[in-house]
């Protein structure tokens, strides 16, 4: 059966018709675009992201000229708005999860973030959904129901108010033992639990949408990264991957024992299906692709195609440590007030030196990602599976091997979070098909050319840098 997979994202929605065999027959790109304001602020058009999903679903299916059994919709996570629940109108922007400016709710509630984190498995930061849900019930209207933005693109397309467990596991607000909405961690966050999404299997059939011709079932949800986990066939405990986009962010299957991180990691359903449930274990850096735009938009790089040429210009960054943190840093630090850092600029340096300290920087990030995985699992990960845009930098895929220490395998499919909705959505549609679709063709595979010592003393110099800008900026942080 042929389904139509769609991922919602930070800057665009992406469709595709993918067949039995992982094959994707047609698809189609839509940009939408995040207005980075003042004050930590990211927001987005609520019904520019529901046009960009009619879209590219709708020339997906012309491209491809194939019929579809079901629908399936991937999401960015922890974007959330308030709505009318009777109308569907918005009643806000949606508020991005790069957004910072419910900083301040997480300050306050400092003191319960040991409790929360046991609650739900996540660290007490303004990434996640709650904080920013209560900062706009503080500071934009009590009117409505505020969810994430899965829920009412939903609502939109089927005129349903759900939402599914990986998504609510992102929130803050979800038993992570018991997967279902914590009565505690709602008052904490003074929501109303009774005005939260129902939550439901990432696999099934949660309603029907007319938007893209005909009546279609909709059978996969899931947040977009847990799709590329499952997309990129990492269904076993301790298998894992990272996806480079916007930001970086490393997933490890943890089996299927929901489980709380020591080094610094958040914990969240990696899957729910009918019969059956994993958990993951995962870190993020909130700026990757963002950091290489940035570059472009410093005038430091003409494009971000030009990253390899000028990185590999130079042998070595000259001395510099860039602390890549444009947005504050995510795990394991959580500070999400901190700054980024270059250390070791001289007469000598040159643009060439900065682009590839940013490359070293990003790399030595992931590298600390999966080494608190590998710790918190008590084995190392044998090989990491990557995708996303950056995978085509070779100079930051070899750099992320030499600092990993093991084999970085580019995914065969720059279609990752698409296979793995799609896949969820077969198997809501067929009971019994299983997730671990048809195989595909291997990508590049980096091995470890540095040496063990020589990875470990960058690392090292990493880490000091990171330290350095958590001080400077004065940020306590909740971690």
């Amino acid at each position: 059966m042929n389904v139509l997979a769609i991922d919602q994202g930070t800057s665009a929605t992406k469709a595709f018709v993918v067949s039995d065999a992982g094959d994707v027959l047609g698809s189609a790109v839509r940009p939408v675009d995040p207005a980075a304001l003042a004050g930590g602020a990211v927001e987005q058009d609520p019904a520019e992201l529901l046009a960009s999903v009619v879209a590219a679903g709708r020339v997906a299916l012309e491209v491809s000229g194939a019929s579809v059994g079901a629908v399936g919709l991937a999401n960015q996570g922890e974007t959330v708005l308030a709505w009318d629940p009777t109308t569907g109108r918005p009643l806000t922007t949606a508020i991005s999860w790069q957004d910072r400016r419910a900083t301040g709710v997480a300050d306050r509630l400092a003191p319960h973030a040991d409790r929360l984190r046991a609650l739900t498995g996540l660290p007490l930061d303004p990434y996640f959904s709650a904080p920013k849900m209560t900062w706009l019930r503080e500071e934009r209207t009590r009117e409505g129901i505020v969810t994430t933005s899965d829920s009412w693109l939903l609502h939109q397309l089927a005129g349903v108010n759900v939402t599914d467990a990986t998504t609510a596991s992102r929130s803050l607000l979800l038993d992570l033992d018991g997967r279902h909405w914590s009565a505690e961690a709602c008052g904490l966050f003074d929501l109303d639990p009774s005005l939260l999404p129902d939550v439901v299997d990432c696999a099934g059939t949660v309603g029907e949408t007319a938007a893209f011709g005909g009546t279609l079932p909709i059978t996969g949800l899931v947040v977009d990264q847990q799709a590329a986990l499952v997309g990129e066939r990492c269904l076993l405990p301790g298998e894992g991957k990272c996806t480079f986009g916007t930001g970086a962010f490393l997933l490890v299957t943890a089996g299927p024992e929901p489980r709380r991180s020591s080094h610094g990691l958040s914990a969240s359903v990696a899957w729910q299906v009918p019969g059956s449930v994993a958990y993951c274990l995962d870190g993020q850096s909130y700026t990757a692709g963002a950091a290489v735009g940035w570059l472009t938009r410093m005038g430091v790089l003409d494009s971000a195609e030009h990253l390899d040429a000028v990185a590999s210009s130079v042998p070595d960054a000259g001395g510099l440590v860039l602390v890549p943190a444009l947005a504050g840093l995510g795990a394991p630090w959580w500070r999400p007030t901190a700054t980024g850092t270059v250390e070791g600029l001289g007469l000598h340096t040159e643009p060439a030196h900065l682009v590839r300290a940013m490359v070293e920087g990003l790399a030595a990030q992931v590298a600390l990602l999966a080494r608190a995985a590998a710790d918190d699992l008590g084995r190392p990960l044998l090989t990491l599976r990557v995708d996303g845009g950056l995978t085509r930098s070779t100079v930051l895929m070899q750099l992320q091997a030499d600092l990993l220490q093991i084999p970085v395998e580019v995914f065969g499919s720059p279609d990752a979070t698409a296979l793995g909705v799609a896949a969820l959505a077969r198997l809501g549609a067929a009971p019994g098909t299983g997730l671990d679709g048809a195989p595909l063709a291997p990508g590049e595979r980096f091995e470890p050319v540095m040496a063990a010592d020589e990875a470990a003393e960058r690392l090292a110099r990493f880490e000091g840098a990171a330290r350095r800008a958590i001080e400077a900026s004065g940020d306590g942080g909740r971690g």
